[in-house]
């Protein structure tokens, strides 16, 4: 059956809201694959890569709604419509049954809102400037959740935020706490006493659960993007943040999460750093200080968490391997290999960026080189014509199972990241799929061990524990923090290494 779409012409929606309708898409009977885009050039793109591109598609402007659909027979093809009209149309309805007219640019809503100082613009990236340029003209803050904005028009963006004092939080900024408020892919955590800068989403997340976990909360988490420390953006957004935080009452204690900064921007955020008066906590995975370097450094993204906590608190802060080594110990005869019992390496299978390369920054000094098997499943490249895998997880859990059939793998390393915008329950899918691994490998002789880590809190909808525990209950290995759950993957391909991770050496 050849691909089915349909176009509705200047009807434009939110990206997150056509995650949703794709994903619902997917799960009807005799629907192979499904796109809801709007036909940007972008994408078109990932609709011909996706092999579903048409003639009616192509025809399709950037303010037109794209729906296609891969089935089995023409009556798969008329209910997956019928679906995505009944999804629009509740979609619809529950925005009026607020009782209040939804605006449709930002002066309305400005009138609407006049109080308001922050917009959220998720929109494509093409036409994000021209968003987020009016909404800075107003002495609006601006959460840019767009992502493949030119980096042309992010400079001219920052250049004009930084003039006005204004944070302009992106491009492509998956979360955000401001004022104790979560915007984007963010967890339910307690307003605190520690400040965050950062470049990602996932790092942001793994920080903030941890400070929760550890009884603490975020003042504000400032999302900058993936490009503010290179050297072209020069850590514009970073350097304002950072002033921010410093002169903010209500933080104590600030985080800096990001990779390693262009060395001309990094001589900037030293500088700025040093006339903070409050402690300052660095994580730039994948670098370290340089003599004479302020702040405290830290190797991972949860020892940042555990060491604001210990700064705001007054104590002592040390870095370990593990926070409870003794089970870990008690763990090591399940990890270890048995002979003729677990052949193969190791894959990473991760929905965070943050996470996958935290890992692998973990793994290669322990194992050797290993980037070909640590996975961010939410790249560009695997997300081209589907959902990111914190939304729709159906692409990971199918990773899984194929490996369960490989000889070449013998742990799988995981993580889960929970939270407002998250899929609502993606613990029970992947133990499915990673019990019909272990099936697999079982009858084919073989040990198949699952660890995983997992990102959230209590006040998620998804429930940390709950999640945890679905987890467990299928044999997975679980740890309470990604880098723990990096290490514990070494130990079980390699455990003569306990003798150092289990004494808390690095």
């Amino acid at each position: 059956m050849p691909v089915r779409a349909t176009v509705r012409r200047s009807f434009y929606q939110d990206s997150v809201v056509l995650m949703g309708v794709a994903l619902e898409l997917r799960a009807l009977p005799g629907v192979r694959e499904a796109a809801a885009l709007m036909g940007t050039p972008a994408n078109h793109e990932l609709l011909a890569s996706a092999g579903l591109a048409t003639p009616e598609t192509k025809a399709a402007a950037a303010e037109d709604l794209v729906l296609a659909v891969d089935v089995e027979t023409d009556a798969a093809g008329d209910a997956a419509f019928a679906a995505a009209r009944a999804f629009f149309e509740e979609h619809r309805r529950a925005r009026e049954s607020t009782g209040r007219a939804r605006p449709r640019t930002l002066d309305s809503a400005v009138r609407q809102l006049p109080d308001a100082n922050l917009a959220t613009i998720s929109v494509p990236g093409a036409y994000a400037k021209l968003e987020a340029l009016t909404a800075l003209r107003r002495g609006v803050h601006v959460f840019l959740f767009s992502d493949n904005v030119p980096l042309a028009d992010e400079i001219e963006l920052k250049q004009l935020a930084v003039r006005r004092q204004l944070l302009c939080m992106g491009p492509d900024c998956g979360t955000a706490y401001i004022n104790g408020i979560g915007l984007g892919f963010a967890n339910v955590v307690p307003r605190g006493r520690v400040g965050c800068v950062a470049a990602s989403g996932t790092g942001l997340q793994a920080v903030a659960s941890r400070l929760a976990a550890l009884g603490e909360g975020v003042s504000h988490g400032i999302g900058v993007g993936g490009r503010d420390l290179s050297a072209e953006v020069g850590g514009a957004m970073t350097l304002l943040a950072l002033e921010a935080l410093a002169g903010d009452p209500a933080t104590e204690a600030i985080v800096l999460i990001s990779k390693p900064p262009a060395p001309e921007v990094l001589s900037r955020i030293e500088a700025a750093v040093r006339a903070i008066r409050k402690p300052v906590i660095v994580c730039a995975l994948g670098a370290s200080a340089r003599p004479g370097a302020p702040a405290t450094w830290v190797s991972t993204l949860e020892d940042a968490a555990e060491a604001a906590v210990a700064m705001v608190r007054g104590r002592a802060w040390a870095p370990r391997a593990f926070s409870d080594p003794i089970a870990v110990r008690a763990r090591i005869g399940a990890l270890a290999p048995r002979p003729g019992g677990r052949r193969g390496g190791l894959l990473g299978l991760f929905t965070g960026g943050t996470l996958a390369h935290e890992a692998r920054l973990i793994l290669e000094p322990l194992l050797g080189p290993i980037g070909h098997r640590i996975l961010d499943l939410g790249a560009d490249e695997f997300t081209r014509g589907r959902p990111h895998p914190m939304i729709d997880v159906s692409a990971r859990d199918a990773r899984v199972r194929e490996a369960g059939a490989s000889s070449e793998v013998a742990v799988i390393l995981l993580d889960l990241v929970l939270g407002r915008a998250a899929h609502p329950d993606p613990a029970r899918s992947l133990a499915a799929a990673i019990g019909d691994a272990r099936a697999a490998a079982a009858r084919d002789e073989r040990a198949l061990l699952a660890i995983a880590s997992v990102v959230g809190t209590e006040g998620d909808p998804q429930g940390l524990a709950g999640q945890a525990a679905s987890l467990e209950a299928a044999g997975v290995v679980v740890l309470p923090s990604s880098a723990q759950a990096a290490r514990a993957a070494a130990l079980a391909l390699r455990p003569e290494l306990s003798a150092t991770l289990l004494d808390g050496e690095r």
